[in-house]
């Protein structure tokens, strides 16, 4: 089974992501080509340049690039969990895999603001405004090689909504994994 997962910045990606290698998923993200991309080209890993990052990797490979080097990778057996899917090409891209399943973390904008302030991950917002701003320019894109937030979430196979706490995310999961088994 391949789980691909796309949500807004701080909306709970990396807790399921944690959650799933837990339970023998194997994981990846497609923003580890854009970091292989950043190292090989000398630049410091941080939100920016991996935007910047993968705009340039889709506007030289095609929208679809990221998750088509990251299926390169992983084949087309085995459990795997794919983070930061964040354009419709990729989503189109994985869909090759037929055990493919696409998952939107819905979070509301204050709770995410208040998990993104608790993690204090370099690169993250230092204020409400410059949050906020952030998430606008990675809602719709402007052109193919740009982030597409909104039309990436429409294609989602089920949304779990993550306002909770984490011992509510874990059972939204759980009963996930179970609905698979079926």
């Amino acid at each position: 089974m391949l789980v691909g997962l796309t949500g807004r910045n701080a909306s709970g990606k990396t807790t399921v992501i944690e959650w799933l290698k837990a339970h023998g998923f194997g994981v990846n993200s497609c923003s580890d080509s854009i970091r292989h991309w950043l190292r090989s080209n000398g630049r410091e890993i941080n939100r920016d340049n991996l935007i910047d990052g993968g705009r340039k990797l889709r506007a030289m490979g095609g929208p679809g690039i990221l998750a088509e080097m990251l299926l390169d990778r992983i084949g087309e057996s085995g459990n795997h969990a794919v983070d930061s899917i964040r354009t419709p090409a990729e989503v189109e891209a994985l869909r090759k895999r037929d055990d493919f399943i696409m998952i939107e973390i819905r979070t509301s904008r204050e709770v995410r603001w208040e998990r993104l302030l608790a993690r204090g991950r370099t690169g993250d917002a230092e204020n409400f405004e410059q949050f906020v701003e952030q998430e606008e320019s990675e809602l719709v894109a402007h052109d193919e090689s740009g982030q597409a937030l909104i039309a990436t979430a429409e294609m989602a196979d089920m949304v779990i909504l993550n306002n909770g706490d984490v011992d509510d995310l874990h059972s939204q999961l759980q009963a996930l994994i179970v609905s698979f088994a079926e």
